[in-house]
């Protein structure tokens, strides 16, 4: 039963979409939380940890179908398919994302088609890497001395390959901050893309790795050089690309690589000093 009287009951039969933010599970929400607590079993993907899925009540099943780039994965039609065979059978299914389910998640095709089978289900939002991990890494989305628009998008299409379906002229003209998702094994493409259409060369990059988590990491590079510091580094994914002048702020805003908590404190800000 939900902790909360205003928190809604998983019924049995119901598959809950939800999201368990970027990595940290300080930034649950109840509603994600609660859900744990409910499920009979919790269909996962491959960024959502250890320390999240230790809040599932016990005896709950944990049942991993992750999908990690240029990896054996789990076909997307067998996990939806599994998803309304558990329905079906009455359980209550809790199908955990990393971030939010309907940002790049593939939660929307999820609740397409538990729709049209005719099962009931809902949505818990969650905390998407390209507001809360850029926010771990010191990088605000949007500054108003800076940007008043920002715009998201995928580094590779459904066929794993850069999106030459996008207008990259009006991206590159467009919003002065952009924030790319799986971005990294493609980046030079994307980069040679960007500049091609008119972004400077020399314009402020920064790419955030295993954000939130103790292991995050930020890289600060240029439009030009990110390509290169991804080779030099071994980044891979998990990762943010960001992109813009925005950049420029991480150097007053990089609130975890400055504050840290003296041994026996408790009010100050938590840092874990990043590279």
């Amino acid at each position: 039963m939900p902790e909360f009287d205003f928190l809604p009951v998983f019924a049995p039969g119901w598959v809950w979409l939800a999201g368990a933010g970027p990595g940290d599970p300080a930034l649950l929400t109840l509603g994600v939380h609660s859900a744990l607590q409910q499920a009979d079993i919790v269909v996962h993907d491959a960024l959502v940890g250890g320390d999240i899925l230790r809040f599932a009540k016990p005896g709950a099943l944990l049942e991993y179908v992750g999908k990690r780039g240029g990896r054996p994965s789990c076909r997307q039609a067998d996990i939806t398919e599994r998803l309304i065979q558990l329905a079906r059978a009455g359980k209550r299914v809790l199908r955990l994302k990393g971030g939010d389910p309907f940002m790049f998640g593939r939660g929307g095709e999820e609740a397409l088609e538990l729709s049209r089978a005719g099962i009931p289900f809902r949505v818990l939002p969650g905390v998407t890497a390209g507001i809360g991990g850029l926010a771990y890494g010191g990088l605000p989305a949007t500054h108003r001395e800076v940007n008043s628009a920002v715009t998201f998008l995928t580094g590779h299409d459904a066929g794993g390959d850069v999106p030459d379906g996008l207008d990259w002229q009006a991206i590159a003209r467009g919003a002065p901050v952009l924030v790319i998702y799986m971005g990294v094994r493609h980046f030079a493409g994307i980069a040679a893309r960007l500049i091609e259409a008119g972004r400077p060369a020399g314009q402020p990059v920064a790419i955030v790795t295993n954000a939130t988590l103790p292991s995050q990491k930020v890289f600060e590079t240029t439009i030009a050089g990110a390509a290169e510091v991804i080779g030099r580094e071994g980044i891979k994914a998990p990762a943010m690309i960001v992109v813009g002048d925005i950049v420029r702020l991480r150097a007053d805003l990089d609130w975890m690589g400055r504050f840290v908590v003296p041994a026996g404190e408790t009010t100050a800000v938590a840092s874990r000093h990043i590279g």
